[in-house]
């Protein structure tokens, strides 16, 4: 493993990625020299809803277009560094990837005179006016994709620009904000330097392709406490349908007891269409069947070795470790002992481990569990950054704590509870120190995008539901 790694995140004006390149093209015998690309985000962007009047929703994971009842939307970008020409510039947006982000119209995209108006603050009631040219528009738009459109005519260098978005269409459209993460938050992509060639008139100029999607880092996404005879676990279900990557579970994979005929009649028809891509772990209603032995029985050899409930696997740049809450995890224990080994031996610089049972919890129904401690403890000693889990059936975000819950924005682990997967919701108690973010009726999944070097997280609420949680941190 890697020596102990700062996990401050770091912000910079903006400015999320840089990828300054030159290179040769070859059409002929004459070269072409390729220009400068700088991707920047959003400083600000916001919308309004005219059913609200009075709302802000700057802090929001969603933008939004549409004609009934009327969003408007609007986003700022300060551009800075650029040198040379301005040769292609390009507005990237991302629609969300819930239902009902699609609509047969994107929106109408146009400049704005006024850059100072304050994300914070904007409401229907003081929304600043989109008053300049049309930069483009958008048709239909898919949920979770890419679209883009030309504002050369806008970016000239650099600068502060506004631009909103308006629709005609009642069909409206929903994109995800800059709080949504970067790896879906909206980019400008610019463009620059001068493109020189001694080529004849009569040459085929090189073929130009659009800004590729901004990651294909891994993706692991899940959650825990799921299938039961309700509706929920088929919402959530419907969630991953729309997400690539690896599918984890926090245990309570099916209620009430865990049965092979619980997993057939709850799991299987909807988290069970994603079983070949889900690492599992189990939780104590698995183990009301003796040996869990429904579980291990249904997810076989992707649970790891068959009644232990303890593996590993790589993702990218992360070691992912599965554990078991409901064996030993005393020091000492197989599986504490199993745990240190397995951090001893990976060589990625990047950790994530969950289980069923929470170390911190501001939950009214089961409290902090601190027989989890040595497993935290082995974790925090090798570095890793995050520590998922579930067993109360609500969502609650962390800060950065020490294996005593202390904060430690240096050294400490982000832990996430979210056994939001389709179980009855529980309430909240005494809230512990260093929970930033709680959530008690909302179904969904949480999805962390896996940089080489830092990671995304999301909270995705399933249709219909509008609580979202977002950020990234370094690791």
């Amino acid at each position: 493993m890697s020596s102990r790694k700062a996990k401050i995140a770091a912000a910079l004006a903006g400015v999320v990625t840089v990828a300054t390149t030159t290179t040769l093209v070859v059409i002929g015998s004459a070269p072409v020299a390729s220009a400068a690309t700088t991707t920047f985000n959003p400083v600000a962007d916001t919308y309004v809803d005219n059913a609200a009047t009075g709302t802000n929703y700057g802090t929001s994971g969603q933008l939004g277009v549409d004609n009934s009842s009327v969003k408007r939307m609007f986003l700022r970008f300060n551009v800075t560094g650029v040198t040379g020409t301005v040769t292609s510039a390009k507005l990237r947006i991302h629609t969300d990837n819930v239902a009902g982000a699609q609509s047969s119209n994107g929106g109408t995209y146009r400049l704005m005179s006024n850059t100072a108006w304050s994300e914070t603050s904007v409401t229907w009631n003081n929304q600043p006016a989109i008053d300049g040219a049309t930069l483009g528009s958008l048709g239909a738009v898919s949920q979770n994709t890419w679209y883009e459109i030309d504002v050369l005519s806008l970016i000239s260098g650099n600068g502060t620009f506004s631009i909103g978005a308006t629709s005609t269409s009642s069909d409206g459209a929903d994109f995800d904000s800059r709080e949504s993460g970067s790896a879906t938050a909206p980019q400008l992509v610019l463009t620059t330097g001068t493109t020189t060639t001694t080529t004849p008139p009569t040459t085929t100029p090189p073929t130009t392709t659009t800004t590729p999607p901004p990651s294909g880092d891994p993706v692991l996404v899940g959650a825990g406490d799921i299938a039961t005879s309700g509706s929920a676990d088929s919402a959530t279900a419907n969630l991953l349908d729309g997400i690539p990557g690896t599918i984890f579970t926090l245990g309570d994979n099916v209620y009430p007891d865990g049965t092979a005929a619980q997993f057939t009649q709850y799991y299987e028809p909807t988290w069970g269409r994603h079983k070949a891509r889900t690492r599992p772990a189990p939780g104590n209603h698995d183990y009301h069947t003796s040996g869990a032995s429904g579980y291990y029985n249904y997810f076989g050899a992707n649970a790891g070795p068959s009644g232990r409930g303890y593996y590993s696997y790589d993702l990218g740049n992360w070691h992912v470790v599965s554990l078991n809450s409901e064996v030993s995890m005393s020091a000492g224990s197989a599986q504490e002992q199993w745990l240190r080994a397995d951090l001893a031996a990976s060589t990625k610089p990047c950790t994530i481990a969950y289980w069923h049972k929470p170390r911190f919890t501001s939950s009214s129904n089961h409290a902090p569990n601190p027989a989890t401690g040595p497993l935290v403890q082995a974790l925090y000693d090798y570095n890793a950054e995050v520590i998922v889990t579930g067993h109360n059936h609500q969502y609650e975000r962390f800060a950065p704590m020490n294996p005593s819950g202390g904060l430690d924005n240096t050294n400490g682990i982000r832990h996430f509870v979210a056994g939001m997967g389709g179980a009855g919701f529980y309430g909240f108690g005494t809230i512990l120190p260093n929970s930033q973010v709680r959530n008690s009726n909302t179904n969904g999944v949480l999805k962390f995008t896996l940089h080489a070097n830092s990671y995304d997280w999301e909270f995705v609420p399933v249709a219909g539901q509008t609580f979202t949680d977002s950020g990234t941190t370094a690791c």
